[in-house]
């Protein structure tokens, strides 16, 4: 063992040799919440805590096809380094592969030592510290919905549902899982200790759903960001795929990424709760839901983070196309589900589960904060089935409008800091770009043989 290694990262090292661990792998989140990472070997851990693990920061910029988007301080800067600490307060044994363990990383800029300007982590935690400074604690729950692919070669994508089983919404077991893949990632996860409480298959062949407990909102994107790396991890280890991604089948509908918030206050009671107040809920509350209302535009961009994200929209989808809220009305852009007490809380049904977990619940916490200070009303609650546009506003219904609601709406990006949202609108308008200039097969099958 390193003679350099401090008696903490020691007695890290000791436990993780005792329970045959050899290699810890340091685990990131780029910016659309995909993990980077490193594999360490135990020996070395001492060194990668107190010098880092150096990555080029134009990771940050660079697309699932390998492009790096001309972000600044990439690529205009001769693409410099940033250091990568572990965090070993969040290590955790890989149930599934003998030897390895995980943990975050703390991604900082070499020259300043500040964290990098787009860390999503390190957004997170600048938008909670705006919390403190209300009084408020946010408290989150995830729930994120998948598909699961088997190999179909021969097909246009080589992939196809597993299984292809319609009409199996809300069921659990072999009926809707034939390959009992959802028991055992269940397991493998609680394992990991990611906080994962149900599943079931849900409406689509092939679509599964797994919920989360609710904790502080950085434990809470912590678990769902390593959440969506083990599941696809765990498909890919039976030959499979799992996607994130929020349509991919023009025949299914989409996969929702939905957020459960509320509020402790500095006495740890439930800022969201109050049995005299307008519904059941504090002013608080209907300050929050006033502002996330009011700033939803701009969210769908973190919220809906690629272009496919808005073939998941329209009448029929189940998928919140149009800004609204209501009491326990899952029609709604934002539910305001029935329990009140501990568990008063809101559900912001918008995500879908491409999103960065980390931008998604920084986002809708800068804007219910936005909500709070503003001290304004919502408009009256929806009544009835929703996804009448003569009730309500349409939401941005293309990526292209989503960022150019974020970029206009200035007092959510004083929130979220002008570094971070220069970054993010320049590398999602070059994947606007890079796909305004890809020919797909739609065109091909409409104008080639006719025109």
């Amino acid at each position: 063992m390193s003679a350099s290694a401090t008696p903490d990262i020691r007695r890290h090292m000791e436990r993780l040799a005792a329970e045959g661990v050899d290699v810890v792998r340091v685990v990131y989140p780029d910016l659309i919440g995909t993990d980077r990472a490193r594999d360490v070997l135990l020996d070395h851990l001492p060194s990668a805590c107190d010098h880092g693990l150096a990555f080029c920061r134009a990771v940050y910029h660079t697309s699932p096809q390998g492009d790096v988007a001309a972000v600044a301080g990439g690529l205009d800067a001769g693409l410099p380094d940033v250091t990568v600490r572990p965090d070993l307060s969040t290590l955790a044994v890989l149930p599934w592969e003998p030897g390895v363990a995980t943990c975050l990383g703390e991604v900082t800029d070499p020259a300043t030592g500040a964290p990098a300007p787009e860390s999503p982590r390190d957004l997170l935690r600048t938008v909670l510290a705006r919390a403190a400074e209300q009084g408020l604690r946010p408290v989150v729950g995830p729930e994120l919905e998948y598909f699961l692919l088997e190999p179909a070669p021969g097909t246009p994508t080589g992939w196809r549902r597993s299984p292809e089983t319609t009409g199996s919404v809300y069921t659990a077991g072999l009926r809707a899982d034939p390959g009992n893949h959802l028991l055992r990632t269940l397991r493998h996860l609680r394992d990991l200790g990611l906080g994962v409480i149900t599943g079931n298959h849900e409406f689509d062949g092939g679509q599964y759903e797994i919920n989360l407990t609710h904790s502080a909102a950085l434990d809470a994107a912590d678990r769902a960001f390593r959440f969506k790396a083990a599941v696809k991890e765990l498909a890919r280890q039976e030959g499979n795929l799992a996607t994130f991604m929020a349509k991919p089948f023009g025949d299914a509908g989409g996969s929702g990424f939905h957020l459960h918030l509320s509020c402790d206050d500095e006495e740890g009671r439930n800022a969201f709760d109050d049995p005299a107040g307008s519904y059941g809920l504090s002013a608080t509350a209907r300050h929050a839901v006033a502002g996330i209302v009011a700033h939803a535009p701009a969210l769908a961009a973190l919220a809906n983070p690629t272009v496919n994200s808005y073939k998941r929209f329209g009448p029929d989808t189940l998928a919140p196309w149009l800004i609204d809220w209501g009491l326990d009305n899952r029609s709604a852009m934002v539910r305001i589900p029935p329990e009140r007490g501990r568990g008063a809380r809101l559900e912001l049904r918008l995500g879908d589960a491409s999103a960065n977990p980390y931008l998604l619940i920084a986002g809708t916490i800068a804007a219910a904060l936005l909500g709070v200070r503003a001290g304004e009303e919502p408009p009256s609650p929806l009544e009835g089935y929703g996804y009448d546009t003569t009730r309500a506003a349409l939401l941005p219904q293309t990526l292209s409008a989503a960022l150019d609601a974020l970029e206009a709406d200035t007092a959510l990006t004083e929130v979220l800091g002008k570094a971070f949202t220069s970054s993010f609108l320049t590398y999602k308008r070059d994947e606007l770009a890079r796909f305004g200039r890809h020919v797909t097969d739609w065109e091909f099958t409409e104008y080639a043989y006719h025109l």
